[in-house]
């Protein structure tokens, strides 16, 4: 057991400070008070918190977005065609399937041959 783990686990109480093993309590956790409406911020404080984390945010610069969504719609593109491919590729293949098998069940059904 690392120093990390001792810590996270003296913490939550299942160690003592020496390392031993904490004995299990039986303590039921009470549930959260009424007062936890008196902890709720304002809509302007919130408001105000917000937009001091939004100045916080490193922007991406004009040339990054352009470059980014370049990519963006260039692998989409891509990935658009692949999925047009193989959904033709695989209704051609299965026409022909059923093609084939409608011939032949045909001819068996009629007595004349395909």
């Amino acid at each position: 057991m690392n120093r990390e783990q001792k810590r996270a686990m003296q913490k939550a109480g299942q160690l003592n400070a020496d390392g031993s093993q904490a004995a299990p309590s039986r303590e039921r956790k009470s549930a959260p008070s009424q007062s936890v409406k008196a902890e709720r911020t304002r809509p302007v404080e919130f408001i105000r918190e917000v937009r001091a984390e939004l100045r916080k945010v490193t922007w991406p610069t004009r040339p990054e977005v352009i470059r980014l969504s370049t990519i963006v719609l260039i692998a989409l593109v891509v990935f658009a065609a692949l999925i047009f491919g193989l959904d033709t590729l695989f209704a051609e293949f299965f026409r022909w399937l059923l093609s084939t098998g409608r011939e032949a069940s045909l001819g068996t059904v009629t007595g004349v041959p395909g």
